[in-house]
C-alpha cells in the first residue's frame, strides 16, 4: 500500500492494490503497518461507522473536542464521494485550509484524518457508502460542527449537486463563529496529543 501526507499536517491518503480476477475483486483498504509507517503509532479503535447517502447528501463539517478527539479513517466501499478534510487547529500553519480527494469504489483509497481535524463529503451518486474505523466512541456532548456552506472557506462542492444538509448542519457556526466562541481545539494541545499516542508506541 502507497501512502501520502497531504497539504493538510496529520491528514494522509492511502491507496491500497486491488485484485480482480473472474470471481470478482480483493481489496484490503486499511493495513496496519502501512498506517504505522504514515501516522506513527496504531490505528486506535474505539467504533466503526457505517452510512449510506443518496446523491447530493452532504455532511459536515464536523469534528471532536481534542483531546481525546476522534481520528478517522475513511473509505468508500460502495459509489462516490467527495471527501473533505479542514484544518480547524487553532494556531495551526495551515489553520482554515483544507484538502478534497475523491473517494470511491473503484479505486478503494482511503484518507486518515488525525483528532482535530474538520471532516465532511458529499455524495455523488445514490447508494453511496462510507466506512470508518474511529479512534473513540462517538460522545455527543463532545461532538461539533462548522457550517460546510461557509463562503470564507469555499469549499469545492461540486457544480450541479443540490447538497442536502440536517439541520444541525445547516445550522452549524460558520469557522470565525467557532473561533470566536473558543468551541474549536487549539493546535498545541493536539500536537501534544499526537506525540502522547507515538510515545506510547
Amino acid at each position: 500500500m502507497q501512502f501520502r501526507r497531504l497539504s493538510v499536517p496529520d491528514a494522509y491518503e492511502f491507496s491500497p492494490r486491488a485484485f480482480p480476477d473472474e470471481r470478482g475483486l480483493f481489496v484490503a483498504p486499511f493495513q496496519e503497518t502501512a498506517f504505522r509507517e504514515a501516522v506513527g503509532h496504531p490505528m486506535r479503535l474505539g467504533q466503526t461507522n457505517h452510512s449510506v447517502s443518496r446523491r447530493g447528501a452532504l455532511r459536515g463539517i464536523h469534528f471532536a473536542d481534542t483531546p481525546p478527539g476522534q481520528g478517522k479513517y475513511i473509505y468508500c466501499p460502495r459509489g462516490s464521494m467527495l471527501d473533505i478534510v479542514v484544518d480547524l487547529r487553532v494556531g495551526s500553519p495551515t489553520f482554515g485550509k483544507w484538502d478534497a480527494l475523491r473517494l470511491d469504489s473503484t479505486e478503494y483509497r482511503a484518507i486518515y484524518i488525525a483528532e482535530g481535524l474538520g471532516h465532511g463529503f458529499i455524495a455523488l451518486e445514490d447508494d453511496t457508502v462510507m466506512s470508518y474505523l474511529c479512534s473513540e466512541p462517538y460522545t455527543p456532548s463532545g461532538e461539533h460542527g462548522i457550517s460546510p456552506l461557509d463562503p470564507a472557506l469555499d469549499l469545492p462542492w461540486p457544480a450541479g449537486i443540490e447538497p442536502v444538509l440536517s439541520g444541525k448542519d445547516r445550522t452549524a457556526p460558520t469557522l470565525a463563529e467557532a473561533r470566536d466562541s473558543g468551541l474549536l481545539p487549539l493546535y498545541s494541545d493536539c500536537v501534544a496529543y499526537y506525540d502522547k499516542l507515538r510515545s506510547a508506541n
